[in-house]
């Protein structure tokens, strides 16, 4: 398993390591567990050359894709440790350390995307995203838009109902067992580097992710039915961790901010492109696309949002429930 995992890491690197990047006296490595096809990982190599320019050659970044350097559980793990530097992670996984920056990540949290967009940008956000540092030493430096979640399945999912008893593979984060809940289904988390594998043994009936993800990870392959549920408006969190932070000068930090901020927006305006697309895609590839009335989900997800699973305190949730 080391040996196979190294390859990967070695193998990412080559197809990542551009001959000017190879110039930086520093090549900061950012890990992520998303395919290299996707937005997230072809706006990050990007990157490399605009912060190479910025701080006079001092700093690149060098990409590892689809878990190459580990799950989602190491490379959080990982910042602190400096063995990475820079990862894209969900909020519920950021959750783990401080427990209200999860809200963000929780399902029916949002009313939209415009919602979520004054929310990034709210000084709540600035607050939260503060919390973490203090708690971490790590900094959230961007937020890119992952897209709205929706349930695959075998079947058609059109109401609460038809997800009892339902497995359904769930990120290994705790609230992310909340919808599921809610409908009355049973969250299994599985890592994401094998979840097609689980879906196309059986192992779990569903699966739950925004369009873009389904595509790249093809999922559809393995599954009839995409129920457009849109029970998380989900996001990226880009995080530097404490180490590489403290390494920096002031200057090549802010170098560095702006350089992941204008990543975050590469990437969240190609998923929004993405999104408005797939839907006819996956049909024209024989997938069975279900238009869902979401408020009998809604309802009952918003009844756990104060309950036992909640990571963040009753002022939180209605400030964030009041930004227009």
């Amino acid at each position: 398993m080391l040996i196979r995992t190294m390859a990967a890491a070695t193998a990412a690197a080559a197809l990542t390591l551009t001959p000017v990047a190879a110039s930086a006296q520093q090549m900061l490595k950012f890990a992520h567990v998303y395919e290299a096809s996707e937005p997230y990982h072809t706006c990050a190599v990007e990157a490399s050359d605009r912060l190479l320019e910025a701080t006079d050659q001092r700093y690149g970044i060098e990409v590892f894709p689809a878990s190459s350097l580990g799950k989602e559980v190491d490379i959080n793990e990982g910042l602190g440790l400096g063995t990475v530097d820079i990862i894209y992670t969900g909020q519920l996984f950021a959750g783990r350390a401080y427990g209200p920056i999860a809200i963000g990540g929780a399902p029916f949290m949002f009313r939209d995307y415009e919602h979520w967009d004054a929310f990034r940008n709210s000084d709540l956000f600035e607050e939260l995203s503060q919390g973490y540092t203090d708690a971490t030493g790590n900094h959230i430096v961007a937020t890119t838009y992952y897209g709205n979640r929706h349930v695959t399945s075998n079947k058609p999912i059109m109401t609460p109902a038809d997800m009892a008893g339902l497995k359904i593979r769930v990120p290994n984060a705790p609230l992310y067992m909340m919808f599921p809940r809610a409908a009355g289904a049973n969250p299994t988390p599985i890592a994401f580097a094998e979840v097609y594998l689980a879906l196309q043994q059986g192992t779990v009936d569903a699966q739950e992710n925004p369009l873009p993800t389904i595509q790249a990870k093809k999922f559809y392959e393995v599954q009839d039915h995409i129920n457009l549920t849109a029970h998380i408006t989900d996001a990226l969190l880009t995080i530097v961790g404490g180490p590489t932070w403290g390494s920096m000068s002031e200057e090549d930090r802010e170098a560095l901010t702006t350089v992941l901020q204008e990543t975050a927006e590469c990437a969240t305006q190609q998923i929004i492109d993405k999104e408005n697309e797939l839907v006819e895609w996956f049909r024209g590839e024989g997938v069975t696309v279900n238009e869902v009335d979401r408020e009998p989900f809604r309802k009952a997800t918003m009844e756990l949002h104060m309950g036992d699973m909640a990571t963040w305190d009753q002022e939180t949730y209605d400030r964030l429930q009041a930004i227009e």
